[in-house]
């Protein structure tokens, strides 16, 4: 597991990386992710002037997205609906230039006081954004039709949703029946078929339907998949995905404050960010009766049988789900863009309620999962039509458990050539395999490497004793000078909204709705102004999640079927898989 590395071996992998990337533009061969898959001249011409004298040169996400045609003084007018956690690391690390929020919509009042107060670590407010003039003068609602009714007076253009899982698809499709384009968090929706029914209803009004699965967007996991595609790692067998937290930590009773927080819904056991305490203020403002009116027509699928379950609604099972909704959509997700966004084999696990229980922060979903899944490899028929070999296949494994957090998360991608570690989505470390060919080769953890064969045949990493020319593009993959993590385009929140807003605007000046006609390849024909994680990106992340809590209800080995990633089919695993009540 390689947890034991030292401060040198980390630093030797981070400059293997810098210095493999480095080393592969100067060749040409860091191309492919730039505009979703194409050459961008822009950036391709960049890297070619500075990179040929081992230059760092800061390549900006709008050169390497291809969105750097973007004009400003025209951002799109955007509310915010869903003031909670999520939304509150959207606000924090939005483009005002790209995107003004110019309402905000939640149903909590805590929540409303929150998004303009700000909090700690990324969550900043929207005073601190905007500063507390021009923050005064967004706009509060704290129903969804109330927003709505007033789209013209605003000038709406989009929403941004980032509410409970269960409402996702609701809340799009209202917004969406009045004209606005739709950036949606994840999870996409709570089931299969409500995502199916999401993509249909974008096509159907003509708009955009982006979900907020931001490694779409980090130029940290653009560039390491370029280096991936070119080779250098050799045969992947195995990804190794985690995302571990501690929250078996004792809350101190006395820290409730019975002025602020009604006791009746219960005193956290443990310090626990999905089992937070109930704000009086949201109680009085939402009892029963007046949740039941803000369900959308249906309670069961759209509601919340109290506060509570509204506040902790990660812990149940009909309004979230669970650690593999939450996390292991996201480290899913990154190992299927490095897989290039082949569908999976099959998904087995383990899972359950092993550490909470009654009167410790009880809940319906499971605080504990260890998956596997088995992806198709590169000569495997389901990857590839000339495919032959049904036995390349690639392991994926995905723990997540809320008593330890040692290791963090992150992806280990281990191929036959080397080793890349992709680490808390803010830096990336590689490491070289030991060549047994050739004698005297040395290989392993304290290794440098330079990249040899980048100009002709096959990219290989080699050994040396010093390093060459530097890195590849040192601003995609590192923060802004003296800035934390949150404000670059390492993690891809910002990017995700800016490509986002230039695609909207594209539309926009094209004119007509949104265009989601496929050529014959099975690709959008319009697909540089389609983000870059549209529906169909998203629903086979929900995939993904949802049929592994099936797996592991049923204690059983799930095969994934090409009917369930197809929009345009009903077949859903949930009619076969999901539990019965």
């Amino acid at each position: 597991m390689a947890l034991d590395l030292t401060p040198e071996q980390k630093a030797a992998g981070k400059a293997n990386f810098e210095q493999a990337a480095g080393d592969l533009a100067r060749a040409g061969k860091m191309n492919s992710m730039a505009t979703g898959g194409s050459t961008s001249p822009d950036r391709r011409d960049v890297l070619k002037a500075g990179l040929a004298a081992g230059a760092v040169v800061p390549v900006s996400a709008a050169v390497y997205y291809g969105y750097n045609s973007w004009v400003g003084g025209n951002p799109v007018r955007t509310a915010l609906i869903g003031c909670g956690d999520e939304g509150g690391v959207l606000v924090g690390d939005h483009n005002p230039e790209y995107n003004k929020i110019v309402a905000v919509c939640d149903i909590r009042p805590t929540n409303l006081d929150r998004i303009f107060d700000g909090d700690t670590g990324p969550r900043k407010g929207l005073k601190k954004v905007y500063g507390e003039a021009d923050a005064a003068k967004i706009e509060r609602f704290s129903s969804l039709d109330d927003l709505l009714a007033a789209k013209d007076r605003l000038k709406l253009e989009a929403v941004i949703i980032a509410t409970p899982l269960n409402t996702h698809d609701a809340v799009a499709k209202a917004c969406m029946d009045k004209g606005l384009h739709v950036l949606c968090e994840k999870l996409m929706a709570r089931t299969v078929a409500r995502c199916k029914d999401m993509i249909r209803y974008a096509k159907d009004k003509g708009l955009l339907l982006a979900v907020g699965h931001q490694r779409h967007y980090s130029t940290l996991y653009a560039q390491a998949l370029e280096m991936i595609e070119a080779g250098i790692l050799g045969d992947i067998k195995h990804i190794r995905a985690l995302w571990h937290r501690n929250n078996s930590w004792p809350y101190d009773p006395k820290a409730f404050n019975h002025e602020k927080y009604d006791a009746q819904y219960g005193i956290p056991a443990y310090v626990d960010s999905w089992w937070k305490e109930v704000p009086k203020k949201d109680a009085e403002k939402l009892p029963p009766e007046r949740l039941k009116e803000l369900a959308f027509g249906d309670p069961e699928k759209h509601g919340f049988k109290d506060v509570a379950e509204l506040v902790r609604w990660r812990c149940s099972e009909k309004t979230g789900g669970g650690l593999m909704a939450e996390l292991g959509s996201h480290q899913l997700d990154a190992s299927s863009i490095i897989l290039g966004h082949v569908h999976p084999l099959a998904v087995m696990g383990v899972g359950g309620k092993f550490f909470y229980g009654p009167g410790r922060n009880d809940r319906e979903s499971d605080d504990g999962v260890f998956v596997t899944f088995e992806f198709p490899g590169p000569k495997h028929p389901k990857a590839h039509k000339g495919g032959t070999d049904e036995n390349d296949v690639v392991v994926v494994t995905f723990t997540s458990f809320n008593t330890n957090e040692f290791e963090g998360y992150g992806e280990w991608v281990m191929g036959s050539k080397g080793t890349m570690f992709l680490d808390k989505e803010g830096e990336v470390y590689l490491w070289r395999e030991k060549d047994k060919t050739r004698k005297g080769d040395t290989g392993g953890r304290d290794t440098k490497v330079t990249v040899s064969g980048a100009g002709g045949g096959k990219p290989v990493m080699e050994a040396t004793s010093t390093w060459g020319g530097g890195g590849a593009s040192g601003a995609p993959t590192k923060t802004a000078g003296g800035g934390p993590v949150w404000d670059s385009a390492v993690r891809g929140y910002r990017t995700e909204l800016e490509h986002f807003a230039f695609c909207l605007r594209a539309w926009q000046k094209r004119g007509g709705k949104v265009d989601y006609t496929k050529n014959e390849k099975g690709e959008f024909v319009h697909k540089d102004i389609i983000p870059r994680c549209h529906g169909e990106v998203a629903m086979a992340d929900a995939i993904l999640a949802l049929t592994a809590n099936m797996a592991m209800a049923k204690r059983d080995r799930i095969v994934f079927e090409d009917a369930w990633f197809n929009v345009d089919k009903d077949d859903v695993p949930e009619t076969k898989h999901a539990k019965k009540a």
